[in-house]
């Protein structure tokens, strides 16, 4: 078929200057620095970690793309911001993408990634978190003294007949309700559920494992677990007492806790309406739910304001100051959200629409693998910088999304970086932490 596309055409004068356009410019691309996520990726080998636990059952001769390679190309295209598979229709052509997943040609297409992440099962699942796990140890030089594990779940919106998809009454929409698992912001667990079981399903199982595996690796760790309401069961917290792990979690309003803290109630009441100041007052009392076997420590946070009375309960077994224990330790289990949310909205993760189970669980974890990424270029390459708190989102929007023309040949690559890049001194220096030692 004859291509009519014009080859030069013209825009209006700027200042008496002509504008002219051609399709002559060669090879350029607007994922210019996709070769930091290569350089983080190199530094902790986290993609060939995965890749090596992965079982492959095709056949060897037949095989043009292998599972390292298609790992890298999804991962790589999702922290670049590309959430479908679709998108590799164009973007495995990209020299820039190619050149990180160390390829010279073209990268595998859209089909056979759908039969990369079909193949997916509960082994691939399994291995994968390994790896993150894996990974998250070997990134400390030295034994930590202590390690916090938040737990929390999500809901993640369904629009069709997946597998395991249910209505949840308190989202009021079809959903999965994975569970994240964070320490810090280093995510060590994305597990998908299905959203018709309580939120806590599970939580104790991979709270054993987390904390068997850590204390195989530092002995003597002091591991805390923490959680919402959502998490207060009474067999996590014997198994807790049990096993010597610190917990702090939050415990849901009842009419015996409202009774318990009525003193501070009154107080925080009446002080409330002598100076029309919005009072916080901090107390604490020994209480047991009716499942319970023993009473434990709960710390009751009483503010009056405005608009009444808003009490908070958390129970937990450390020792310290209630007011410091709730407002230091309890409350920052709250940056968790944010970096649930850099999941399902930079990353998206919520991008399950496979009708098989076990490929959606796949794709949660892909966004979990491509969020490690960003944040080892934010802990590391970001690190004292303006920007060693920046959102996913605005990591890659300032330091993966810059335009560049490609010159390759046999002996090498070139990548040419906008000149024009604001934050060029911030990318080179990122680039010079992630290297390999």
């Amino acid at each position: 078929m004859t291509d009519c596309t014009p080859l030069s055409f013209d825009f209006p004068a700027c200042r008496k200057r002509r504008v002219e356009a051609d399709f002559s410019g060669g090879d350029i691309t607007s994922n210019g620095g996709v070769l930091l996520l290569r350089q983080a990726d190199r530094l902790i080998g986290l993609t060939a970690s995965v890749a090596r636990r992965l079982t492959d059952a095709r056949q060897r001769g037949k095989v043009a793309h292998g599972f390292a390679a298609m790992l890298r190309q999804r991962v790589f295209a999702l922290a670049l911001g590309y959430e479908d598979v679709n998108d590799h229709a164009a973007l495995r052509f990209d020299l820039a993408l190619q050149t990180a997943v160390d390829r010279d040609r073209a990268l595998a297409s859209p089909s056979t990634l759908s039969r990369f992440e079909n193949a997916a099962g509960r082994a691939w699942a399994w291995s994968v978190h390994e790896a993150m796990v894996e990974n998250f140890i070997a990134s400390f030089e030295a034994p930590p003294e202590e390690l916090v594990l938040d737990f929390d779940a999500t809901d993640d919106a369904v629009h069709g007949c997946q597998e395991g998809r249910f209505f949840h009454g308190y989202y009021d929409h079809y959903c999965f309700l994975p569970l994240y698992v964070f320490c810090g912001e280093r995510l060590l667990v994305s597990y998908l559920r299905p959203s018709k079981i309580d939120g806590a399903r599970h939580a104790w199982a991979i709270l054993a494992l987390l904390v068997k595996r850590l204390r195989q690796a530092w002995p003597g760790v002091r591991i805390i677990f923490r959680g919402d309401s959502g998490f207060c069961r009474h067999k996590m917290l014997d198994w807790c007492e049990r096993t010597n792990v610190g917990y702090i979690v939050g415990l849901a309003k009842n009419a015996r806790l409202g009774g318990l803290a009525g003193r501070w109630i009154a107080a925080a009441e009446s002080g409330f309406a002598a100076t029309g100041v919005k009072q916080r007052l901090f107390g604490e009392f020994a209480y047991a739910a009716g499942t319970w076997k023993v009473k434990r420590r709960v710390i009751a946070r009483i503010e009056h304001g405005p608009k009444g009375a808003n009490p908070r309960y958390i129970v937990t077994n450390l020792e310290g100051d209630g007011q410091d224990l709730y407002e230091r330790l309890y409350c920052a289990r709250g940056d968790m959200e944010n970096r649930i949310k850099e999941q399902q909205l930079d990353l998206f993760a919520d991008r399950t629409s496979c009708h098989k189970w076990w490929p959606n669980q796949f794709r949660l974890l892909l966004s979990s693998l491509a969020y490690t990424l960003l944040q080892t270029i934010r802990r590391i390459g970001l690190k004292g910088s303006g920007m060693a708190r920046a959102q996913c989102g605005t990591i890659r929007l300032k330091l993966l999304k810059i335009g560049a023309v490609i010159v390759r040949n046999s002996r090498r690559v070139r990548i040419h970086l906008s000149s024009a890049c604001p934050d060029k001194a911030l990318f080179m220096l990122a680039a010079e932490r992630l290297k390999p030692g």
